[in-house]
């Protein structure tokens, strides 16, 4: 009877080990799945910039005969961050830039988690309109009303400034900094501030001590607020088209001609246009993550 037994229970094993050893177990297939998904995802979505920065070294010739190969000895070319450098005052478009994004960056993550702390904290008449407002500002495109900011830019003398683009873009990333922030201030402990409150501590100093807390939804809100700032053309082209405070975007432009485009120098253009804004994701990926995932936590 243990012969037969022990027959029996070998002949059942030997198709597991053979399958174990030979094709693939469903449950590893279903795995491999959402990894073959976002590499297809990751190719799409870096394809495009990894063609960018490798033809930027290139020559005009080799763009357009071997677009989708590296370069090589043959083809390396750096006439176009020459044509930039010396055809336009790109150091003073990037300025521009850095100068909007920054402080319109910090402007929405300051004044938005101050309105996200109150909204999250007090209990007041018209809460409820306050929070359909911020909705309407996020689902309503900003453009829709560029006469209107033209129009009072002009009225205030703020035409061709940073100071206007600034304050334009802060506008444009309120809504969303302060609904989403108002989410992580309240999933912040209510007998943390509480305690502070019985110390003698005041709203401000309360405020200062949740900030700390919600790190993840700052660094979140501000890489999706840095980026439409960065890349933005229809604003400064429209609000600020003057040679003093063009941004980068709207000085790549001039390589763009309507019978003549010098593609090194857009390619060029582009790819420094990118740098700090990889570099800066790079930097606070990891918050970015956080504070996508965080915010839906309670």
């Amino acid at each position: 009877m243990s012969t037969v037994d022990t027959s029996d229970s070998a002949r059942k094993a030997a198709p597991a080990r053979r399958s174990a050893a030979g094709t693939p177990r469903p449950g590893r297939i279903k795995a491999l799945v959402p990894h073959a998904i976002l590499i297809v995802y990751l190719l799409i979505a870096c394809g495009p910039i990894a063609l960018i920065i490798m033809n930027s070294f290139k020559s005009r010739q080799a763009i357009f005969d071997e677009p989708f190969t590296p370069p090589t000895f043959d083809t390396f070319d750096t006439v176009g961050y020459g044509t930039v450098f010396e055809r336009s005052r790109f150091e003073l478009y990037f300025f521009n830039s850095f100068v909007i994004t920054v402080v319109s960056v910090i402007l929405v993550l300051v004044f938005g988690s101050m309105a996200a702390f109150a909204l999250a904290e007090y209990r007041f008449r018209g809460a409820a309109m306050v929070a359909l407002y911020l909705a309407l500002g996020i689902m309503i495109p900003i453009r829709l009303g560029t006469v209107g900011i033209l129009e009072l830019l002009v009225d205030l003398g703020l035409v061709n400034s940073l100071t206007g683009m600034i304050f334009v873009y802060t506008a444009m990333g309120l809504p969303l900094g302060v609904f989403v922030l108002t989410t992580f201030f309240k999933q912040v402990p209510r007998d943390l501030k509480d305690a502070a409150r019985i110390d003698g501590a005041s709203e401000y100093r309360v405020y200062g001590m949740t900030v700390p807390l919600i790190r993840p939804g700052l660094a979140a809100i501000g890489i999706y607020t840095m980026l439409p700032i960065w890349n933005d053309l229809w604003f400064p082209l429209i609000l600020a088209p003057a040679e003093q405070v063009r941004t980068v975007t709207l000085g790549a432009q001039a390589f763009l001609g309507q019978f003549v485009t010098d593609w090194n120098a857009v390619l060029a253009v582009l790819t420094l246009a990118m740098l700090p804004m990889m570099a800066l994701y790079l930097i606070f990926s990891r918050q970015f993550v956080r504070g996508l995932t965080g915010g839906a936590i309670k």
